[in-house]
């Protein structure tokens, strides 16, 4: 009885063996195909150009042991990027969709002007039909973000802000574009956003240059 297991065991081990050696052959036989397409969607033709020439550097040998990873890293290099998706479309092409960064601001860092993208990145100054208002002083561009998260939050529209100027004291004030500033603590920012926001609505029959809202539950108007 024991001997013809051990007959069936290396019988089936025979077997496997042989089947395995068959397809270690078919596979090394077997040509995978080369990538032959890529095509990127959600930047101007002339970004996807540049994109699609570092991309090729890659020497990208076939759809299936790409390395998502590396093309990533290429991707991210390219400060307009938000975020993107690769689908691999079989057997040979690939299709990139890529969001825009919002461009939110202009700030100057170290004697170069930049425009401040929503993914965080600064991007080289360039024209665009869209308004943007202008940062001064030194904030971290996380600073910037946060308090833009908070002021979209608020009952203040960001398209009605012309400048906007960083203290070391983090703190922030505002100009808007009918010139009118807005003064405000470090604290209690959506607080004191809407306030300034509803006072304005409710006097805008009154001249007045300075609204000043760091003094709790207080709101001092100069002219």
């Amino acid at each position: 009885m024991h001997q013809r297991k051990s007959k069936k065991i290396l019988f089936y081990l025979f077997l496997l063996l042989f089947v395995g050696s068959i397809n270690n052959i078919q596979l090394n036989k077997f040509e995978f195909n080369k990538i032959k397409k890529i095509s990127i969607l959600g930047l101007d033709e002339k970004e996807n150009e540049t994109l699609l020439k570092n991309l090729n550097k890659l020497n990208l040998e076939n759809i299936f042991f790409m390395s998502a990873q590396e093309i990533g890293k290429i991707i991210e290099k390219n400060s307009l990027v938000e975020n993107y998706s690769i689908f691999k479309k079989y057997p040979s092409s690939l299709k990139i969709q890529i969001k825009k960064t919002n461009l939110l601001a202009r700030i100057n860092k170290n004697g170069k002007v930049f425009i401040v993208g929503s993914n965080g990145k600064l991007i080289q100054n360039k024209k665009t039909d869209k308004y943007l208002p202008y940062i001064f002083g030194k904030p971290n561009i996380e600073n910037f973000l946060q308090f833009k998260s908070i002021l979209d939050k608020s009952k203040f529209s960001y398209d009605e802000i012309k400048n906007l100027y960083y203290f070391p004291s983090n703190r922030w004030d505002l100009q808007l574009k009918n010139n009118i500033v807005i003064k405000l603590s470090k604290d209690n920012l959506k607080k004191k956003l809407d306030h300034a926001s509803v006072f304005m609505d409710d006097n805008q029959n009154i001249y007045f240059k300075i609204i000043d809202m760091r003094v709790n539950n207080q709101i001092i108007v100069n002219d």
